[in-house]
């Protein structure tokens, strides 16, 4: 078993664990327990006696502490899935040793280049080794790039027992890209008081802050009528959600936004002639935010509905995640600590919010604090994701200094 964080990157993206949102199974794909039973089978090598994979498809195990004093029990996490969004089969990496600089063409299509106008972090890239896709499928390096981490950190320590640290705990969540990652998760087993997700971007940064997030379903029930006969009758479904669809506010979306401003986004449509449903995802840093944009939805669906009179809706609103810093705000020693892990890493800390969510967004509301740490992936989601090997490198730094940190602390 190779043990450099490149190897077990290398080794984990090749395994196909797409997450998929139709299933309602858990997890939603068995593939997924494929790389798990591997992970087990890794830290089990390593000397964590403990870890194994449950009916969930979670993985639980324990570094021991090696000091007399109490510290506080930390854990770290990553997700195991690849998003729906973009293929995860058949992924081929390709490793650029010293990368000299320029947009990347990818091989399997040659359409797909990461432009270093595009993708900016490149610039601090020179010299290092990226990893991309071949162009036709996503590379997982959300979040694999953090099981490598996890991994490679958690076999430092026990080959270093010099390095002092408390009980440190693991956890591989699935189905996270799918928003369940923690639906399932015994937090009495985990036995953590607070956590850190290596699910970030760029090396260096630390994430305190995430979106508020709600889903919202309109279902609308038209007038269905032969339309050989439908004059002043017929009250099409389809057309209803597209008169809806059409008057969302075009400054309020995802490609319309940056930093703190929140967005609506129609996700889904599907419908015919008499009904139809309109799936969307309403994000902001506060619920007053989210409040006023779904009050803005009803409102456009209400100026609509009078064309129609033979119809009618339903508006459904379901909590997804709260904003973390809520939370995180009453143990400032969590990010602190980590802050600290970082500069001792040789970066720059970099403080910031997640435009999205993280398994952390709710492992925090059930009593388990956890802001999100770097994990050296870009271009999530698409096949032009990107990683750099020395950044990496640097997270398995920051994991083994920030166990020390806790330490010393406490």
């Amino acid at each position: 078993m190779t043990d450099t964080v490149t190897d077990r990157f290398l080794r984990y993206v090749v395994i196909d664990t797409q997450s998929d949102a139709k299933s309602a199974t858990q997890p939603s794909t068995e593939k997924q327990k494929n790389l798990g039973r591997l992970l087990v089978e890794e830290l089990l090598a390593i000397g964590l006696s403990d870890a194994h994979l449950d009916e969930h498809g979670y993985i639980y195990a324990t570094i021991p502490s090696n000091v007399d004093k109490p510290v506080p029990v930390i854990c770290f996490c990553s997700h195991m899935d690849t998003a729906p969004d973009f293929t995860g089969t058949n992924v081929k990496p390709q490793l650029i040793r010293n990368y000299a600089g320029g947009d990347i063409q990818l091989s399997g299509d040659p359409q797909q280049v990461i432009r270093v106008a595009d993708h900016p972090a490149l610039r601090d890239q020179i010299g290092n080794d990226i990893i991309t896709t071949d162009g036709t499928t996503l590379l997982g390096a959300d979040d694999k790039a953090g099981l490598a981490e996890i991994m490679t950190a958690a076999q430092f320590l026990i080959a270093n027992p010099d390095i002092k640290h408390g009980t440190i705990k693991i956890l591989f969540t699935v189905d996270e890209e799918i928003g369940r990652g923690v639906d399932k998760v015994d937090l009495n087993k985990l036995g953590a008081q607070f956590a850190y997700t290596m699910d970030g971007e760029t090396a260096g940064h630390i994430e305190d802050e995430t979106f508020s997030a709600d889903g919202v379903e309109i279902t609308i029930q038209g007038v269905a009528i032969h339309p050989g006969f439908a004059k002043g009758r017929m009250e099409n479904a389809i057309k209803i959600a597209g008169a809806i669809i059409d008057r969302l506010p075009k400054h309020v979306a995802p490609e319309s936004t940056e930093g703190r401003e929140g967005f609506i986004h129609p996700t889904g449509v599907t419908g015919a002639m008499d009904k139809a449903t309109i799936s969307l995802i309403v994000r902001d840093f506060n619920d007053e935010g989210l409040a006023s944009k779904e009050a803005m939805i009803e409102a456009i669906i209400k100026d609509v509905m009078p064309d129609y009179p033979g119809s009618s809706y339903t508006f459904e609103v379901k909590q997804q995640y709260r904003n973390m810093k809520a939370i995180l705000d009453r143990h400032p020693e969590i990010v602190d600590n980590a802050i600290e892990a970082i500069r001792r890493a040789s970066m720059e800390p970099v403080r910031g919010s997640i435009r999205g969510g993280t398994d952390g967004s709710r492992l925090s509301f059930m009593g388990l604090p956890c802001p999100n740490i770097f994990a050296g992936g870009h271009a999530f989601h698409s096949p032009l994701e990107w990683v750099s090997r020395q950044d990496m490198e640097r997270a398995v730094k920051t994991i083994v200094e920030l166990a020390k940190v806790w330490q010393e602390r406490s």
